[in-house]
Order: C-alpha cells, then sequence, then structure tokens
C-alpha cells in the first residue's frame, strides 16, 4: 500500500470517531488536514509519474 493511501484511511476514521465523539472535535480537524495532505500527496505523486 502506498502511503498516501494509509492516510486517506487514517484521515477518515478519524473523522468518523471525531463525529461519532463530540467531545473530540479536535480529531475532525486533524483528520481532514491528513486527508488534504494525502491528496495532495497523491496528486503529486501522479503528476510525477506522467512526467
Amino acid at each position: 500500500m502506498s502511503l498516501w493511501l494509509i492516510l486517506i484511511i487514517v484521515g477518515v476514521v478519524m473523522l468518523i470517531l471525531g463525529v461519532a465523539v463530540e467531545a473530540a472535535q479536535i480529531l475532525i480537524w486533524i483528520g481532514i488536514a491528513i486527508v488534504v495532505v494525502s491528496l495532495i500527496m497523491s496528486l503529486i505523486s501522479r503528476g510525477k509519474s506522467r512526467v
């Protein structure tokens, strides 16, 4: 598995946990940040492989 896929999975799990547990609102923001970073990494790696 590539790193960006693992980061997306971790981000989605943190988002689900953050929504499920309202006391853990920080998990929502961490999850969003991880998903955004992993999506950017995947776009960069795809761009490099096409060139």
